[in-house]
């Protein structure tokens, strides 16, 4: 279990004092006055709609929110004296808790706007009972659902993303899944309930925003269907919140979050025992327990000791549910304190769902999803989805009676203020969204920032507060004629000019002491814009105030908060009517721009967070030069460059970009580096961005480093490179000359951008020989190769980025195949090694057939390797075959066509080349030629086919077969020597008596199998022809043999 924690010393309690940073920006645009006859005792709003019950009416009224005056929508009357009412977004329904007669009901009102038609007709059924007939398909009405309950509802909650019904009872929370019918179902249960006596089945359509509509072709119907019965016997729930999965029920002073996922398998929940409780308890009765303050996220939260069960309700149709706790949150007031209870009433429970434009998983499924609950003096933010977290905690600097969390203001109020805080949704949101954020490409504020707190509006009396959108909807009862509302009074109408408000609504706030106000909040983009020119304070007098850092990441928030909604319409905002771009396009533009200015922040900051200056430059889209002429230095200022600054310079030229540099601007990078860490200076002289520095200059610099730091190889070899700008060759030698070819090596490993540089493609990086690469392709190519199967086995180039070099250097027939032998030499890779191998035949190949053609041509000079050296030093060449001396060619003149023709027979000869994968390419070979013979010889040998391979030695050149046999035709094929060359040796010789070749070839066949061979056997091979006298010494030599042994 995790243990307890005392508020007092906890990490929130010991940043609250700095928690929340005050900003002078005005979150709000205009307010107005909502004509209301009765003085309204509740107050929700949704679907575009405020919806006002008179103080112990029974009677709702609805207005427009969205139209300027906010006219009356409808009204109509409700069954009871309404305790309680929500609006649910999906459905568009009401839902209220009503009392009548000292007993509580609980009701649905459905298509309620069609009480704006004037149509009296109003339907009331009970739950599951949908009306038939001419009611339904025969014209439009409002519905009342009664909802049915065992025990008083007490609290009543929408879910925003399903449209389902949550209802807490005491130590009961019931869930109502949302079901709407079409007229199709409703013909079709009427004729099923005609034809059959089983219940009616019901269908779960997609969860859509109702619309008001006349026809009854479009006619839907809602209904409500009791899903799950959760049984929480320690809690009594004050205020219950549902959203998507997750369940929220809040006590007097805790808050328990569930979520309850479908599943096919049943859940079998332990059930503490709870006789040792009741025991301590009873012990205890005459003393008062308070528990300490408790925090228990995510799995822990099972340890709450807080049972919840499950009852099934008959109607799951195969569904089960399973439960898992996600927060608990329990607060005790501190009495030794002076804490007084009123400063522990928990409201303002919400679990609000974010959707993003680039929903990953489904449309319909929240990106994240919030909780939020507060107390008087603070608020509490947490996230769900994806791992419980504590995100923010508001201090509030007065007690606040209610609190509404939208996407990037949390609004709240006091007994005589509106104050909206900043949060930190977006931030999460754009996590999940970009998995890039927190690298070295893109960044974001974190969760963590601090909050603050933006311009407070004052009002008289405030009692309750709801939001819907950009609106927020404040009811307000206060005397008007107490010195105390005249003084506030003043105060508000002095507080802003951007406040504005007819002279009619201000009038008709003077004969009574309440109101309903809307107050407009500006868009997000606006509240940037206001964010922006107010750091520019911050700016001109202290560039580098932690204060101006905090102002533009809460910028940056708002802009990722808009992001997230943002469309692709065309709009007339900061343009004007010429501006064609969207709104999506000025907000990226706005994020650049944010980006800069944060990234110019962190390049002077310390060092403790001067790495975000890379990403946030990066995503601003400046280029290098942009990025140096905005940093620098101040003049008298002490330090010429921040950390920041030089961690970005440093990054970027380390890496391969696009971007190359003027003259001035390389000149300028070396003097910073020369000043601030001279011993980076070979790698941002080897940068492809610094293509333009000044060579002379530079080789100053690097000689003067060279007497402060002392001889070093890469030093050395980039002081070689500018001598080969300036084209000093005789000064280039002598630089190259200085160290040993391994050490130069070496010093290409520990530089490899000496040799080639990257470029930036779409999808595959390329990379290109730098001057140096291609001076040493010609005068040092044995260095060349040497280095570039160094940089291949120490991960610093891939082999078809070498072989692209090679390309580049025009020497791909001869430079990169003394390349690909050395890597036979170098490397340990199985597959690199069966790809070297198929590459270096087919090259081989290629030479031998001599094709004309431009991309097989000659090799230029000869090969730094000839056949002896390799078999000599590389394993994958073996030895060539005694009987190949005998078929060496006597019409190839070319010594590189002789070279060819060696290598590739070693390679045949070797153990490790894939004969199969070469024999489609000796198919280009004819076998008319001696050395083409070997070649289709070999490779037959190599696949095991020994008898077709004697057959054709025997044809071609008989000469070869004994040597052939006795290297071929040892341990586990010996025995074709009297199987098969014996008989075939037969058969020639009596066919060509007189071929001397032959006669000799028979007669070491037959001492052979005289040697290997008892007499009976051999007796059994002598032919019976005629010719056994010729056997029969051999077969005496058996006999002697047999005889000895």
């Amino acid at each position: 279990m995790k243990p307890l924690r005392n508020t007092d010393k906890s990490p929130l309690a010991r940043r609250r004092p700095n928690m929340v940073h005050v900003y002078n920006c005005h979150p709000f645009s205009s307010q107005q006055i909502v004509q209301v006859e009765k003085e309204p005792g509740l107050v929700c709003c949704g679907g575009g709609a405020i919806f006002v019950v008179a103080t112990g009416g029974c009677k709702v009224e609805a207005y427009n929110v969205e139209v300027e005056g906010c006219p009356l929508i409808c009204r109509f009357s409700t069954m009871g004296a309404v305790r309680s009412i929500q609006h649910s977004k999906i459905g568009d329904y009401l839902v209220t808790i009503e009392e009548k007669n000292n007993a509580t009901y609980l009701r649905a009102y459905t298509n309620w706007r069609y009480q704006a038609e004037e149509k009296a007709r109003v339907g009331v059924r009970l739950l599951g009972h949908l009306l038939g007939g001419a009611s339904v398909w025969g014209g439009v009405q409002m519905e009342i659902i009664e909802i049915p309950l065992s025990e008083r509802p007490i609290a009543v909650s929408c879910c925003p993303v399903r449209g389902d019904l949550l209802v807490g009872s005491e130590n009961t929370l019931v869930l109502f899944t949302l079901r709407q019918h079409n007229q199709q179902n409703l013909e079709t249960q009427e004729n099923q309930s005609l034809q059959s006596s089983w219940p009616n089945t019901r269908q779960r359509c997609g969860q859509s925003q109702a619309q008001s509509s006349s026809s009854s072709q479009n006619l839907s119907v809602l209904d409500f269907e009791r899903s799950v019965i959760l049984h929480l016997p320690k809690i009594t729930p004050k205020q219950v919140a549902l959203c998507d999965t997750y369940v929220a029920v809040q006590g007097e002073l805790e808050v328990l979050i569930l979520k309850l996922d479908e599943t096919s398998e049943p859940q079998t929940l332990e059930e503490p025992l709870d006789t040792n409780n009741a025991e301590y308890l009873e012990d205890q009765a005459d003393f008062l327990v308070v528990p300490r303050h408790q925090e228990l996220l995510g799995d822990r939260a099972k340890d709450c000791d807080i049972p919840v069960s499950i009852e099934k309700t008959g109607l799951e149709e195969g569904r089960q549910y399973a439960l898992s706790y996600v927060l608990f949150r329990h607060f005790s007031p501190e009495f030794f304190q002076g804490c007084s209870m009123d400063e522990m009433q928990l409201h303002s429970l919400q679990l609000y769902p974010l959707f993003t434009g680039n929903q990953s998983v489904s449309p319909d499924e929240a990106t994240c999803v919030f909780c939020f609950f507060s107390l008087p003096t603070t608020g509490y933010l947490y996230s769900l989805k994806g791992g419980v977290e504590l995100l923010s905690a508001y201090q509030y600097p007065e007690k606040v009676l209610e609190a509404a969390l939208t996407d990037h203001l949390l609004h709240v109020i006091t007994k005589s203020a509106l104050q909206c805080f900043t949060v930190r949704c977006a931030a999460l949101a754009a996590r999940i969204e970009d998995p890039y954020i927190d690298t070295t490409m893109k960044a974001c504020p974190p969760c963590s920032l601090e909050v603050c707190a933006l311009r407070m509006q004052l009002f008289i009396g405030l009692r309750s507060m709801c939001v819907y959108g950009r609106h927020v909807i404040l009811l307000s009862a206060a005397d008007a004629e107490t010195p105390e509302g005249t003084e506030r009074g003043t105060q508000r109408r002095g507080l802003s000019r951007r406040w504005t408000v007819s002279s009619t609504k201000e009038s008709s706030a003077v004969g009574h002491g309440w109101n309903l106000y809307v107050v407009d909040t500006v868009p997000p983009f606006t509240l940037y814009q206001e964010m922006v020119e107010y750091s520019q304070r911050y700016a001109e007098t202290n560039p580098q105030a932690q204060s101006l850092r905090h102002l533009l990441s809460e910028a940056h928030l708002l802009l990722r908060a808009a992001l997230l909604h943002a469309s692709d319409e065309q709009q007339t905002g900061p343009g004007g009517p010429a501006d064609h771009r969207t709104d999506r396009q000025v907000l990226e533009e706005a994020l650049r721009e944010n980006c800069a200015q944060l990234g110019d922040s962190f390049s002077r900051g310390g060092q403790r967070e001067c790495h975000l200056a890379l990403p946030y430059y990066r995503m601003s889209g400046l280029s290098l030069t942009e990025v140096m002429s905005r940093n620098r230095p101040f003049p008298g200022s002490p330090s010429s460059y921040g950390p920041g600054f030089l961690f970005y310079l440093k990054h970027f030229l380390l890496e391969d970009s696009e971007q190359t540099l003027s003259q001035e601007a390389a000149d300028q990078v070396i003097d910073i580096f020369s000043q601030s860490e001279p011993v980076m200076l070979i790698s941002m002289c080897t940068s492809p961005c610094m293509i333009n520095v000044s060579p002379a200059r530079t080789l100053q610099i690097l000689q003067n480093l060279e007497d402060s730091v002392g001889v070093s190889v890469s030093l050395t070899i980039t002081m070689a490179t500018m001598m080969l700008r300036l084209g000093d060759l005789q000064q280039y030698t002598q630089l190259m000359e200085r160290h040993a070819e391994m050490l130069l090596v070496y010093g290409f490993i520990e530089e490899p951008r000496l040799l080639l540089y990257g470029g930036c493609a779409n999808q595959h990086r390329r990379v290109y020989p730098t001057a140096l690469t291609r001076q040493m392709a010609d005068s040092q190519p044995g260095l060349l190769v040497a280095a570039m199967v160094a940089l291949h086995e120490n991960s610093k180039v891939k082999l078809e980025e070498a072989d692209h070099i090679f390309k580049e250097l025009r020497c791909e027939n001869s430079l990169q195949v003394d390349f690909w032998e050395a890597m036979l030499m170098a490397s340990s890779n199985d597959a690199v090694i069966q790809e070297l191998l198929f590459r270096l035949a087919s090259v081989y190949i290629d030479r031998l057939t001599n094709t004309k053609s431009e991309k097989h041509t000659a090799p230029k000079r000869k090969s730094l390797k000839s056949a002896d050296d390799l078999v000599n030093s590389c394993s994958h060449y073996g030895a060539l075959y005694p009987w190949l001396i005998l078929l060496s060619p006597t019409d190839i003149t070319s010594s590189q066509h002789l070279e060819a023709l060696h290598k590739l027979q070693s390679l045949l000869c070797g153990p490790s080349l894939s004969v199969g994968s070469v024999v489609p390419l000796l198919e280009r070979l004819s076998d008319e030629t001696l050395w083409g013979f070997s070649l289709h010889l070999l490779c037959a040998t190599r696949r095991g086919q020994y008898d077709r391979s004697i057959e054709k030695l025997l044809d071609r050149c008989p000469q070869a077969i004994i040597p052939y046999a006795n290297h071929q035709l040892q341990e586990k094929n010996m025995a074709l020597w009297w199987q098969k060359l014996l008989p075939e040796l037969c058969d020639r010789t009596r066919a060509a008596s007189d071929n001397s070749i032959l006669l000799a070839a028979l007669k070491e066949t037959l001492v052979v199998v005289a040697m290997e061979m008892s007499p009976a056997e051999f007796l059994e091979l002598i032919p019976d022809d005629g010719t056994a006298s010729y056997f029969l010494p051999h077969l005496l030599t058996c006999s002697q043999r047999q005889v000895l042994a």
